[in-house]
């Protein structure tokens, strides 16, 4: 557990810059444009999370989950995972790209209300493929287990891609924060390309060649997860706005979208560690007892912690509103305290939930991913029906409950 906190603490450092700039960003927005400004923002991110989340399917977790097991005989050990997840991202890039730019019109249309802004499209889906090359370089690193470097790029990363956002938001508005949030990820693969380009993994041998059919089916099994993730939570969130901007109008979907985005970067501080940590650990141990004590001893570390930050943003929740927006989001105060518990609720099944990835059991996540994001949709829909804005963030803790309860009494399966 005390590299789990050592780690903890190296990720704490780059979220805290993430979360820094995040909140520059959101400050400048609500600033320049108010509520709408911030609610259109948090639908071009939901969009770009979810292409990126299709783009990256195959170089994410089964790259790490792979390059963690055979690190040690050797990068050509590693290469025919390598290889593989490389000729998924060209294949989804033929069929996604094309696909993205005719059907820009209809998805501005469903994101914005507004054709117009179809180029938003266009601009994310054309640099689709710098963002996979940035995730596959992260994922080997992360694989090695290399936390110092990782952390060291991801900053240079942040600092770099949001100051070029900041930019964009000074000299062209809302349009120039819509087209820096496009952008971002392919940003950051542009500059961990340049970054890794004369590191010894980055040979072509290792990543363009032949490979076996149980490598391609190894990591299909992953990308198949990953586009799951993609295209269930970021497009729930995009429906659920619709449905609050259409019952209650798009100024309140932005007082919404602000706590969102506080839970959202506080989060971080232990998804990030989760990700870079956990996953790895995860993949290396065998045994069912052996995966299910390590959840243990982890949930004893995190669900201490997880409580207390979300404690701590409670009670300070007036003044982060003060200082990360403007007085026009002051009633986003009273959605605070179920969102909060229904983030401590999210990490723990999240805890439990992880040795579906770890193991590569892609029936079982997809299934339950599926399901949970449906079943946030009808909550959402029900509940803000009868309880207007305050009604998502109870559907959200309600959903994560029901989620927490299917992955602990299954924590047997889901581990084997």
């Amino acid at each position: 557990m005390s590299r789990l906190l050592k780690v903890t603490a190296l990720t704490a450092l780059l979220t805290l810059l993430k979360m820094a700039m995040g909140f520059v960003i959101a400050k400048v927005v609500a600033i320049y444009t108010g509520p709408t400004g911030l609610a259109m923002l948090g639908q071009v991110q939901s969009m770009v999370s979810s292409l990126n989340g299709i783009i990256n399917a195959p170089a994410g977790n089964g790259v790490v989950r792979f390059t963690a097991e055979h690190q040690e005989q050797g990068f050509e050990a590693c290469a025919p995972w390598w290889r593989a997840s490389l000729q998924w991202v060209v294949i989804i890039s033929a069929i996604a790209i094309p696909i993205g730019l005719l059907l820009s019109n209809q998805i501005a249309q469903w994101l914005f209300q507004d054709t117009q802004l179809a180029w938003v499209v266009i601009a994310t889906v054309c640099v689709l493929p710098l963002s996979a090359v940035g995730t596959l370089c992260n994922s080997v690193i992360n694989g090695q287990q290399l936390y110092r470097r990782y952390v060291g790029l991801g900053m240079i990363s942040v600092l770099i891609s949001s100051g070029v956002m900041l930019g964009m938001i000074a000299f062209y508005n809302i349009q120039g924060a819509l087209f820096a949030a496009a952008i971002q990820s392919a940003l950051i693969g542009l500059l961990m390309l340049i970054a890794n380009l004369r590191q010894p993994w980055f040979k072509l041998c290792f990543w363009w060649g032949s490979t076996d059919k149980a490598a391609r089916k190894a990591i299909a099994g992953y990308m198949l997860m990953a586009i799951t993730s993609a295209l269930t939570l970021p497009v729930a969130l995009i429906l659920i706005r619709n449905m609050l901007i259409s019952q209650v109008g798009w100024d309140a979907t932005g007082q919404w979208q602000a706590v969102w985005k506080i839970s959202e970067v506080y989060l971080s501080v232990i998804t990030i560690a989760l990700s870079t940590y956990y996953l790895p650990k995860l993949s290396s141990l065998h045994g069912v007892d052996n995966i299910i004590n390590e959840i243990n001893k982890t949930v004893k570390v995190i669900l201490p912690l997880i409580a207390l930050t979300a404690f701590i943003v409670y009670l300070l929740r007036d003044i982060a509103i003060s200082i990360l927006f403007t007085e026009e989001f002051r009633h986003a105060r009273d959605l605070f305290a179920v969102q909060l518990v229904g983030d401590v609720i999210k990490i723990v099944a999240w805890l439990y939930a992880y040795p579906m990835i770890s193991r590569g059991a892609t029936k079982l996540f997809i299934a339950s991913e599926i399901f949970f994001a449906i079943s946030f949709l009808v909550l959402a829909y029900l509940l803000i029906s009868s309880y207007g804005l305050s009604g998502v963030t109870i559907a959200y803790a309600i959903n994560y409950l029901f989620y927490f309860l299917f992955v602990f009494y299954n924590r047997r399966v889901i581990a084997s």
